[in-house]
């Protein structure tokens, strides 16, 4: 029996009880609302955007909402995680001040500003929590619509645990795929790609999603006429509502500030997802938003007095007290007594959130004032000092910048005195703890971590032959879906054809169309199914055609996946795999290589650039013995290469961070990955014919990068370095200069000037020739060895040109 039929009958008192309650909620919501922007508007806290004029429609889904179920959600869900008992009134002012403790700001740990929310899917050591046992809410972003492809990801999680066999034991992730991920929305941003893409994926896939928009009319400023076509969403999405015969949207549209409506619509949708797997939209209207949009500026600017008076009049709290009042659930009285018990509630949490958010630096503050005046003392700068001491003493309320900025500048005008390795050590000491309040967390600090899985070499038969290497790939993948019943891949291509180089061959007809899926085309919707499948504890690899194509998910991949261990300090994880291919294949659009950008974009997640496929399928035996996302970028035009088929496939592994030798020399090193380590090893052989005796290093993984500083070792022996990459100049061979020159400080042990050898500026035309005229050849990084050996030895190497 499904939980909406178990329904208990409840009386008319705890029918009041229970309304009275959702009024006291909202009004509390509300008053948080009005004196945070108070706090904002009085420099207390930083910025606001809120939740006020949406708190009734917030209330009916909270009640629909149950446990195990996920929102992915809208920055001005207030109203509905106080009702789901995940926000309190202190946690939303910590939040809002940027309280960098978690117990006091359990969203974020003050790394976000208010608004965003989100539950703890994970204990203090990084392990899975029991998911089914509590409400959930995956952490929020800002950017517009950047919510919807990680929510199409939490409701397919549902449809994986109900259809998928050998997933029954998962209870803490779920109870036979009856959560429902339940999205919100504001009107204007349904303008966004990624709500389009979302919401026809969903549909296609057939999905327990429930998505709430939340319509008043405006974007920021912005009227919905300049938005949405017919400025009505749910109207210009007709056709996709299901018929008898035809699959679809269920669609519902409410007025936001109709109470009983708003729940009895919120129970149907509820009843249609949970049990039939059918997606919902519920376009919730006429709603106010009484602030503006944030404490940026006020509505009042772009607002005509007309919608301003029906604004007052059709405030979904004035409703929802006539409404009560009406229906004799209360009296004028009554109300006002919740009114004014709630603003004496949030003003005194409002106040215990900032002493608990100040008393901390305080203290700090009053150290660093005390050793300052005892440093005075003895101190040839005893005036100065003293006074720098004491203005800092003077702030009535100091933030750690004020703390640590003070500290620095004594330092400099007693580095001549004893007193200085006092100080010194104090701000060592201080910045050693606190920096890490703003820092971690950007990669897993669980004992999960790419670093925790041991090396395993792959082993080979004695009669082991050459095959060709997509089949590596291929085999190992079949060893994968066996080993891990919760690991499943999809992708444009990758179901019934086994993707586009058959690395996949015969996967989707021995495990189904569940586990290996084709998709459509939508790399960032493809992106957020696996970041909400991990999210739910699936072991996801999302396949991204060609690695040109992940430009059009980066964001979501730089916004969403890569930030979200470090937005929830620690206490939410997506260990998504995503597979692509590149490099050296001709044209614009099939073999860009934008390194670069990628790892400058995506810190946080790891980068992998295997030069084979037996290396490739050590990193996907790696990572899923983790808890980290990463991307994987196989080589291209490496599929129908030759390589010996191991005998351990399944079991191998790839070490992370780790780089190879792949051949030693004495005269120069030579750095790179991916297809181009092909075309310098042909180089390094051509130079050995005349004398350069090249060392050859494989990065692997670009991020991170040489952990264990092989490369300076190599720079030591050779002095000299030569890096070769087929980005752009000033790409990912800037960055990785940066790690060996700067990081593992190289520069110490080099005779001539590190140098790197890039692609062109633009994209690499079509054809043979335009790959040799616009990336590295054989030629190229032959030539700018022999140059930089000839600086060395003009008479042995004589100039070529």
């Amino acid at each position: 029996m499904t939980e909406t039929q178990n329904k208990v009958e409840i009386t008319f008192e705890d029918f009041k009880t229970e309304v009275l309650n959702d009024y006291k909620i909202a009004t509390i919501s509300r008053e948080c609302s009005l004196l945070g922007r108070r706090e904002v508007l009085t420099g207390k806290a930083k910025f606001g955007i809120f939740g006020d004029g949406k708190e009734i429609p917030q209330l009916a889904l909270a009640k629909a909402f149950k446990n195990g179920d996920f929102r992915s959600g809208y920055y001005r869900d207030q109203t509905f995680m106080m009702a789901i008992g995940a926000l309190s009134i202190e946690q939303f002012f910590a939040g809002l001040y940027g309280h960098t403790d978690l117990n006091f700001d359990p969203m974020s740990a003050g790394r976000q500003m208010g608004g965003h929310f989100a539950t703890h899917s994970l204990d203090e050591k990084g392990n899975w929590k029991y998911l089914t046992d509590q409400k959930n809410s995956s952490a929020d972003i800002s950017p517009t619509a950047g919510q919807m492809p990680r929510l199409l990801g939490l409701a397919q999680a549902s449809k994986i645990f109900r259809q998928v066999k050998g997933l029954e034991d998962k209870t803490n992730f779920s109870i036979n795929g009856n959560e429902i991920a339940w999205g919100t929305i504001g009107n204007a941003s349904t303008s966004e790609g990624l709500f389009f893409e979302t919401i026809n994926a969903a549909g296609v896939l057939q999905v327990p999603m429930v998505m709430s928009v939340w319509d008043d009319e405006y974007g920021i400023s912005v009227h919905a006429k300049h938005q949405t076509t017919k400025e009505n969403i749910s109207e210009i999405l007709k056709g996709f509502q299901r018929d008898e015969e035809n699959e679809g949207f269920e669609i519902f549209t409410v007025n936001g500030w109709d109470y009983p409506t708003l729940v009895s619509t919120y129970e149907k949708a509820a009843a249609i997802a949970r049990e039939e797997h059918v997606p919902v939209l519920i376009h919730v209207v006429e709603l106010t938003q009484p602030q503006g949009h944030s404490t940026s500026g006020s509505h009042e600017r772009y607002k005509n007095a007309e919608r301003l008076a029906w604004e007052t009049q059709f405030d979904c709290l004035t409703q929802m007290r006539n409404w009560l009042i009406e229906n004799n659930l209360a009296s004028t009285d009554e109300l006002d007594e919740i009114d004014n018990k709630a603003k004496k509630e949030v003003l005194e949490g409002k106040k215990t959130a900032w002493q608990s958010f100040t008393n901390p630096t305080k203290e700090e503050r009053n150290e660093l004032v005390e050793l300052l005046n005892s440093i005075a003392i003895q101190s040839e700068n005893k005036v100065f000092t003293e006074k720098i001491s004491a203005d800092l003493s003077s702030i009535k309320e100091p933030i750690r910048k004020d703390i640590l900025t003070t500290a620095r500048k004594v330092l400099r005008m007693i580095v001549a005195e004893s007193s200085k390795e006092l100080l010194s050590k104090w701000i060592i000491d201080y910045t050693n703890k606190i920096q890490p309040k703003f820092s971690s967390h950007l990669f897993s600090q669980s004992n999960a971590t790419v670093f925790s899985v041991a090396e395993v070499n792959p082993t080979y038969d004695e009669t082991a032959e050459d095959v060709d290497a997509r089949l590596v790939l291929r085999d190992n993948f079949d060893a994968i879906f066996t080993k891990y019943p919760e690991s499943l891949i999809f992708g444009e291509d990758a179901g019934n054809i086994g993707d586009v180089n058959q690395g996949l061959e015969g996967m989707q007809e021995k495990y189904g169309e569940l586990r290996v899926a084709d998709v459509g085309i939508r790399e960032a919707s493809i992106l957020g199914q696996g970041i909400g499948m991990a999210m739910r504890g699936l072991r996801p690899i999302a396949e991204i055609q060609y690695l040109d194509y992940l430009l059009y998910a980066i964001q979501i991949m730089s916004d969403d996946l890569a930030t979200l261990q470090f937005r929830t300090a620690g206490r939410q994880k997506a260990p998504l795999i995503i597979r692509t291919r590149g490099h050296r294949l001709e044209g614009i659009w099939h073999s860009g290589s934008p390194m670069g950008m990628i790892i400058n974009a995506i810190r946080g997640i790891h980068v992998l650039v295997p030069r084979n496929m037996t290396k490739a399928a050590g990193f996907y035996n790696t990572l899923l013995k983790t808890d980290e996302p990463a991307l994987v970028i196989e080589c291209l035009n490496g599929y129908r290469l030759k390589e010996k088929m191991p005998i351990n496939l399944g079991e191998f592994t790839t070490p992370i961070g780790v780089v190879e030798t792949i051949k030693e020399g004495k005269d120069i090193t030579l750095v790179s990955y991916g297809s181009t380590l092909r075309l310098v090893e042909q180089a390094a052989k051509e130079l050995l014919e005349i004398g350069i005796d090249c060392e050859i290093i494989d990065i692997q993984s670009l991020l991170p990068f040489d952990v264990n500083h092989d490369s300076v070792k190599s720079i030591a022996k050779t002095n000299r370095l030569l890096i070769i990459d087929e980005d752009v100049p000033g790409g990912a061979s800037a960055y990785i200069l940066q790690q060996i020159i700067e990081v593992q400080n190289g520069y110490k042990h080099l005779d001539s000037a590190p140098q790197t050898l890039a692609a062109k500026a633009h994209r690499p035309a079509y054809g043979t020739d335009g790959d040799y005229f616009s990336k590295p050849s054989v030629e190229d990084i032959y030539e700018k060895v022999y140059a930089i050996m000839s600086e060395v030895n003009p008479l042995k190497y004589k100039s070529l040109y």
